[in-house]
């Protein structure tokens, strides 16, 4: 493609973007299409010859977008947002356009040094200390990888990165309501399954101490070392948040990493009314959190901090001679600070994020999600047939059907058909999981667009298609 034609077909692209972005309820929320109906359109092999762009953007329209589900749509609450914004979509083209590579400061000094500031900025905004050093990951699933080998390394003065797994014994403490991206990590990191201990939680679907403080003495006394504890600011299911100070005295009594997996609920730390939920952060040993969930940043950018710098880059660090420069001792190589060698520029989008919103425009976005939440909540709890299934600590609401006249199994037919007729009718998308065994419908109010006249037409779908 030439450069002309680049520039008309770009132009050509961002008129679609502007007026998808403009007229995105028009869209079914749920991508309505059966398994098989894409790649049915799809060639079985290559082209043998470029074909013309007309005709690759016309097949994008016809035949992808019908299977796409619409994440930024207003009425999508099925998951935790993959949140988005214009400023983020333009900083992501010219990220495309750069096609940087930004391992190591000299492949970038711009990317590395943005980096840098935009932790500081990020650490500031969410009130973590300012001794934490921070980089960008691409997801917390990674960053809680990180954690663990890292506290693997420390514990064994890094001698299982040297020699590899001896007669040690880990074990590794979470939550029933963890986040599942911890079981994979225990398993890539090399301690297997069986060390991942999953914890009692409270009426409030939080961690309890005195069954991680009990579960630590189990493991003493049989020989097995506590490695690691994650405790979360915002559960999966239910936005439960676990008492930090609590776990992280447990965690300095027995010598355990202190990890603490905010993904989502992280960025409700920029509200001074949310803060009580991280009290106790400052123990954390590492953090993370996600602002391409619930910060108006495109996927992927997961914020990742540590207390101690010097044990991440140790675990880590690899020195081939091809990668070392003469900086080194002056500047953050990032391609230290975790798995992968090669980075995105992802620093960019969210420096354009927050500068273009301030720290104002971004507690409105997160205060009127949850103030959204609260307002859908009693109306359900107004209408007198719903019940909700948990604390709506931040912008989620757990709720189900629940008439007197229905038995348990009947509920759970019940709410799993009213989710469906209401996802099937394209009109919005909720989700679900199930709290102490009860079939519970999930509602995250935390799109870009969402307003309450939004939350007003789900409660109408709901008692439409009861």
């Amino acid at each position: 493609m030439q450069i002309s034609e680049f520039r008309q077909h770009a132009h050509q692209l961002v008129d679609w973007m502007a007026d998808y972005l403009t007229n995105l309820e028009q869209y079914p929320v749920r991508s309505t299409v059966q398994p098989g109906d894409i790649i049915g359109q799809l060639p079985a092999s290559p082209p043998a010859t470029g074909e013309a762009f007309a005709d690759i953007f016309r097949d994008f329209q016809q035949v992808i977008m019908p299977g796409m589900t619409h994440w930024q749509h207003p009425a999508f609450y099925a998951y935790f947002p993959a949140n988005s914004s214009p400023p983020s979509v333009l900083a992501e083209m010219l990220t495309a356009t750069l096609g940087a590579q930004c391992m190591i400061w000299q492949t970038s000094p711009a990317a590395a040094e943005l980096e840098e500031r935009m932790m500081h900025w990020l650490a500031q905004l969410c009130g973590l200390p300012a001794a934490w050093h921070g980089v960008i990951q691409d997801t917390a699933s990674t960053a809680t990888l990180c954690a663990l080998l890292t506290a693997r390394e420390r514990w064994t003065n890094h001698r299982i990165n040297e020699w590899g797994f001896g007669t040690e014994k880990f074990a590794i403490y979470g939550s029933t309501e963890t986040h599942s991206s911890l079981e994979k990590a225990v398993k890539i990191a090399g301690f297997g399954r069986q060390a991942l201990r999953k914890i009692a939680v409270d009426q409030a679907f939080a961690l309890r101490p005195d069954e991680l403080a009990a579960a630590i003495q189990r493991d003493i006394a049989a020989g097995i070392h506590p490695l690691c504890v994650v405790a979360t600011v915002g559960t999966t299911s239910s936005t439960a948040a676990d008492p930090l100070r609590a776990i992280g005295a447990i965690c300095q009594q027995y010598g355990a990493w202190f990890h603490v997996d905010a993904a989502y609920g992280g960025s409700a730390a920029v509200l001074p009314e949310c803060r009580p939920l991280f009290d106790g952060l400052e123990l954390a040993d590492s953090y993370v959190f996600n602002p391409h969930k619930w910060m108006l940043t495109n996927f992927d950018c997961s914020a990742y901090f540590v207390r101690d710098k010097a044990a991440l880059l140790r675990t880590f660090e690899i020195m081939p001679e091809y990668l070392k420069t003469a900086t080194d001792e002056q500047v953050n190589n990032y391609r230290d600070w975790g798995v992968p060698l090669g980075r995105r520029f992802r620093a960019l989008k969210l420096w354009f994020v927050l500068r273009s919103y301030g720290a104002d425009g971004i507690q409105a976005h997160i205060r009127r999600h949850n103030r959204l939440a609260r307002y859908f909540e009693q109306a359900l709890l107004a209408d007198g047939r719903f019940e909700i299934l948990a604390p709506v600590n931040l912008n989620l609401v757990c709720f189900r059907y629940a008439p007197g006249h229905l038995a348990e199994a009947e509920l759970e037919v019940a709410n799993a058909q009213l989710m469906e007729r209401i996802n099937h009718s394209g009109q919005a998308f909720l989700s679900h999981t199930r709290l102490r065994g009860k079939y519970t419908i999930r509602a995250a109010f935390g799109q870009p667009t969402v307003e309450q006249s939004h939350v007003d037409q789900l409660l109408g779908l709901l008692r439409e298609h009861l």
